[in-house]
């Protein structure tokens, strides 16, 4: 079986985020880049897909300009086979990502594409279900655990009442959630034997897909700053301000 892994470069989640003085967008410059955690967590899963003897190869992909290399390097030394950059320059939205990924589908066949259930810059959780849309196949998505069984895949998803367990045909399309599982640190050989693995670049003007955004940022601001505490001294006093100042009681 073969799985594919399609990985996001975001910025870092330990770094502070900076808004550009004129509002326009995030500040990239000398920015520590990382692959956006629930792709860290999808790598993990079809790795471990692989080492349970369930699936033959791994293949990660990324669409973005070379700085994204990077990012697929890890995906590699985390344990995917072999890797895909999409080259693309400038901005593209969750549609663009999703049928220039349904152009690669069409091309490996795999049987299994695992993605994270969203970035953690733009948070939009889009791409997954776009590319189940497009490519016609089942999806599966907020996994906390997959399961293959022969032809099928067991997804099992957390939802408001409690857990719901849905069977897809392969090929099917799963999105992770935090909870499916720890990703593993990529060691120091397996670093090394990473720069060694194929890296194979492709243009996504090759595909013939219309890459114009449907989407415009008009602004983009820090959260607003926590205001100081104060003290009260009484209870009745607590009371007061929760019901007259924070409006959070009646």
């Amino acid at each position: 079986m073969k799985v594919l892994v399609p990985i996001k470069r975001v910025i870092d989640y330990n770094v502070k985020v900076r808004v550009k003085p004129d509002h326009s967008n995030v500040d990239l410059a000398n920015v520590k880049m990382a692959i956006n955690p629930f792709c860290e967590i999808a790598v993990e899963e079809a790795v471990r897909l692989k080492e349970a003897g369930n699936a033959t190869e791994v293949i990660a992909v990324s669409i973005g300009d070379k700085s994204c290399q990077e990012q697929l390097r890890t995906a590699l030394a985390l344990g995917a086979d072999r890797a895909i950059q999409i080259e693309a320059d400038g901005d593209l939205d969750s549609l663009n990502i999703a049928k220039l990924l349904q152009k690669v589908v069409e091309e490996e066949q795999p049987q299994l594409v695992i993605l994270g259930k969203q970035s953690i810059d733009s948070d939009n959780n889009q791409t997954g279900q776009m590319l189940a849309a497009l490519t016609g196949l089942a999806q599966g998505t907020f996994a906390s655990e997959v399961k293959i069984d022969g032809d099928k895949v067991n997804v099992t998803r957390e939802v408001d009442g409690g857990l719901q367990t849905v069977a897809l045909n392969l090929p099917a399309i799963v999105t992770t959630d935090l909870r499916l599982n720890e990703p593993r640190y990529a060691s120091l050989p397996n670093i090394m034997k990473a720069k060694r693995k194929p890296l194979d670049v492709k243009s996504a003007a090759d595909f013939g897909i219309d890459l114009s955004l449907r989407t415009k940022v008009l602004k983009v601001t820090p959260p607003a700053e926590r205001e100081a505490g104060i003290v009260v001294e009484t209870i009745d006093e607590l009371v007061e301000k929760l019901k007259n100042e924070a409006k959070v009681i009646s």
